[in-house]
């Protein structure tokens, strides 16, 4: 079984997966001191053990079981690995993507009347961002998705720059031979498998 200690400092996550012993120890030695060497501490009704296991595992032995845990921006589920193990998963909260398409969207309608060259280095840097921040292990699909709604964006509001213009998917693909939106690139792997449970 696998444990997790989560803690929220601010707005920020640390997402710590252990075994059940080392998310105990960890959470005994927040509350004795060791993370305020640093200026960190952790808050009391903000922090939890999660019992996060594969799908039926042992759910006699625990009252309250839990095969996802959602949080204001990552989902994580359990999934299945490319060999057939069960392995945690972290996917872009519904909300956040949604609110990261609107966010390219938004900037696109201000922005269609600039050249594409600049257009283009903004939305790289902010597909770059998106990516650097939901670029873990297991959320590659998402990330996919992200990646192809932004070139239908940028189409749609370089096809609104005036009435005649419109830019067809042909003369679209030709910028993006020029101008090529980077890649989907997982930035944070999978972590370390967890120390079941005796």
């Amino acid at each position: 079984m696998s444990m997790m200690l989560e803690a929220v400092y601010e707005q920020d996550f640390l997402p710590c997966s252990y075994g059940a012993r080392v998310a105990r120890l960890i959470r005994r030695s927040a509350h004795c001191g060791a993370l305020e060497r640093y200026g960190l501490t952790l808050h009391p009704d903000k922090t939890r053990i999660v019992d996060f296991r594969p799908n039926g595992q042992g759910a006699h032995a625990i009252r309250i079981r839990m095969d996802h845990v959602r949080l204001p921006w990552l989902h994580r589920v359990w999934g299945l690995s490319r060999r057939g193990k069960n392995i945690g998963r972290q996917l872009t909260a519904k909300s956040r993507y949604a609110r990261a398409l609107a966010a390219v969207s938004d900037w696109c309608r201000k922005n269609r009347h600039h050249t594409i060259r600049e257009q283009h280095r903004h939305l790289s840097a902010m597909m770059r961002g998106h990516f650097a921040y939901y670029g873990v292990g297991g959320n590659s699909r998402r990330l996919r998705w992200f990646a192809r709604q932004v070139v239908r964006i940028w189409q749609k509001w370089l096809s609104r720059r005036d009435r005649q213009s419109v830019v067809r998917w042909t003369r679209l693909n030709e910028i993006l031979r020029r101008y090529p939106l980077p890649p989907v690139k997982i930035f944070h792997p999978y972590a370390a498998a967890s120390e079941p449970l005796p």
